[in-house]
């Protein structure tokens, strides 16, 4: 009695599970312009580059790379000490199917600190919250903006209408602590 018990309540828990992790697929994905299959696939392809940098433990332990990718675009940021690291981080995690488009903006110099990096985590925040006052623009999901931000910096990564990408560059253009604003989109229209 007390086996089966433990298996049915195992396997309630488990299916609670299976239906949280589907369910945040597929919420994640009801807002996005990208198929389910390119998000599932730009997630896995992010994760494999990560692993493959990783392994370079100079790279990985001495510098500071950040791995974006949306709709097949790969977006490097940070800074390495070296051109040559640079390059070989750039190495690292080319060639995956699936990526059509590698953007390479690692800057060569001393890898920021904590606080600098904790103020870009701040800007990205502030320039998320701050996309959610885009009301007038019809079909605008701020959701479907990716923001990274790296030495004030913002990249602005999505497939958005050139309308929508002006107000999304204004907006992050007028955050607090932003010194540059890169587009790095597609357009639908």
């Amino acid at each position: 009695m007390r086996t089966i018990l433990l298996a049915t309540l195992a396997a309630a828990l488990l299916s609670g599970c299976v239906a949280a992790v589907v369910g945040g697929t597929a919420a994640g994905v009801g807002h996005d312009r990208r198929s389910w299959t390119t998000v599932i696939g730009d997630r896995n392809i992010q994760a494999t580059a990560y692993d493959n940098y990783n392994k370079d433990k100079e790279l990985a332990l001495k510098n500071n790379v950040s791995i974006v990718v949306y709709n097949g675009v790969m977006l490097l940021v940070g800074e390495v000490r070296t051109a040559e690291l640079k390059q070989r981080a750039e190495r690292r995690v080319s060639g995956y199917d699936g990526v059509r488009k590698l953007v390479n903006e690692i800057e060569v110099r001393e890898p920021e600190g904590f606080l600098s990096q904790r103020r870009d985590n701040t800007i990205t925040a502030h320039v998320k919250t701050a996309l959610l006052d885009i009301v007038d623009l019809p079909g605008f999901d701020p959701t479907r903006v990716n923001i990274t931000t790296a030495h004030r910096t913002v990249y602005i990564m999505g497939l958005l209408s050139r309308d929508e990408a002006e107000r999304v560059a204004e907006i992050a253009r007028n955050v607090s602590g932003v010194e540059k604003v890169v587009r790095v989109l597609e357009y639908q229209d």
